[in-house]
């Protein structure tokens, strides 16, 4: 018997549904979450019986193993067993050192790889399957939603996928796939599916608005960190968090029935799996996440907790705009003014009839600084004007 064990997102289950298809009553498929995968391993282990090193095949896809389960793999493998693990993690890479493990983050030609993709190529490789045009696509969908390039590329379909992924439970969601991709030479949406797309889209929308409403901000080490409560879309919240407010260097998000936090940032100088690791978690560069251990709680939520939510910036203004030579004003939640204004070839901010003693080389590299320093937002146009105002009867 060939046993998988894999994530149970939409990566993971891409695999199992790949096993499925390749290897059908062949496969037991077992979907664990990064919590439960070593426990799960280990029991597999420990319940094995001496008949089964010949016969049984392990295979891991797209969660990590402990030291002491790899000891374990190792040791079955020494005895006959056969194992394979694939993942696409940074934080993986050190398994590399053993022969049954293959960990690979990127292609050759540069593209990010993710569990799903490294399976089909094993299956392929072995024999297992064979390329069909709906399962390649299939595939690639999964990698792009994994890897967010398909924003990048404007390849929504892929995150419809992960979105139908979400509505539906896992058995069903394999179910409809098998279906699909057994029978169809092409990888569609049926009508029923696309209007449910629609819906979930608009829902997504109100829920990361409301989100950003709640988003707490504070420096936590070196980094400026934006905070929020969700159980539900967290890489759509991630993505978007953090581009309405990129002066953060990434985004925390709780679970806090799941007793988890993920972290999603949009920079490429920060890497948010060095992040997670700090409390014994990992992933991706801009995607990762840890179980809420006694250090996470303590730094995200009680210290944090007595927090206001950020201010936000003024939605519609027709004055107060940013990037304005003439100047932009900002406001915290203390009433507080920063005015940002062009002088000669710099930027320079002023505060309480003052200017601060450093200078900017464009616009948003001020506005980045005020919005770090002093969570400040936007000011409305009518406040705007009266700073205006004051400012003229002063001189």
């Amino acid at each position: 018997m060939i046993h998988l064990f894999t994530h149970n997102d939409l990566d993971g289950v891409g695999c199992g549904i790949l096993a499925r298809i390749a290897l059908g009553d062949d496969v037991e498929v077992h979907y664990n979450s990064v919590a439960r995968i070593n426990t799960q391993v280990e029991k597999y282990f420990e319940s094995m019986k001496s008949e089964q090193v010949n016969e049984d095949t392990v295979l891991i896809t797209d969660l990590t193993v402990n030291e002491a389960n790899s000891k374990r793999i190792e040791k079955f493998v020494n005895a006959g067993g056969k194992a394979q693990f694939l993942d696409h993690h940074k934080t993986a890479l050190h398994l590399n050192e053993y022969n049954w493990a293959s960990v690979r983050v990127q292609y050759d030609d540069g593209r990010l790889t993710s569990a799903t993709s490294l399976f089909y190529d094993y299956l392929l490789q072995n024999k297992w399957l064979e390329h069909r045009p709906g399962i390649d696509e299939f595939v690639e969908l999964i990698r792009q939603y994994d890897t967010w390039e398909w924003e990048t590329n404007q390849l929504i379909k892929a995150k419809q996928l992960n979105d139908l992924f979400s509505l539906i439970s896992i058995d069903d969601f394999e179910g409809k796939m098998l279906e699909r991709l057994i029978t169809s030479e092409q990888f569609l949406f049926n009508e029923f599916e696309q209007q449910l797309l629609k819906m979930e889209e608009e829902k997504i929308n109100r829920y990361i608005r409301k989100k950003n409403r709640e988003l707490v901000q504070v420096f936590i080490g070196e980094h400026c960190v934006g905070i929020v409560h969700a159980e539900m879309y967290h890489s759509e919240l991630g993505n978007e968090l953090g581009k309405e407010n990129s002066h953060l260097d990434y985004i925390a998000i709780l679970n806090m029935g799941g007793k988890k936090v993920s972290f999603r940032t949009i920079h490429d100088h920060i890497d948010v799996s060095a992040v997670a690791g700090q409390f014994g978690g990992g992933g991706h560069a801009k995607a990762s996440g840890c179980a809420m251990n006694e250090t996470a709680y303590k730094l995200f939520v009680n210290e944090v907790f007595p927090l206001e939510p950020s201010k936000l910036d003024a939605p519609k203004n027709q004055h107060n705009i940013k990037n304005n030579p003439e100047g932009t004003l900002y406001e915290n939640q203390s009433r507080e003014k920063w005015f940002i204004r062009k002088y000669l070839d710099q930027w320079l901010v002023e505060h309480d009839g003052r200017t601060l003693p450093m200078n900017f080389s464009d616009f948003f590299a001020a506005e980045n600084f005020i919005k770090r320093q002093y969570t400040a937002a936007l000011s409305r146009d009518d406040q705007y004007h009266e700073y205006l105002k004051n400012l003229k009867k002063k001189s």
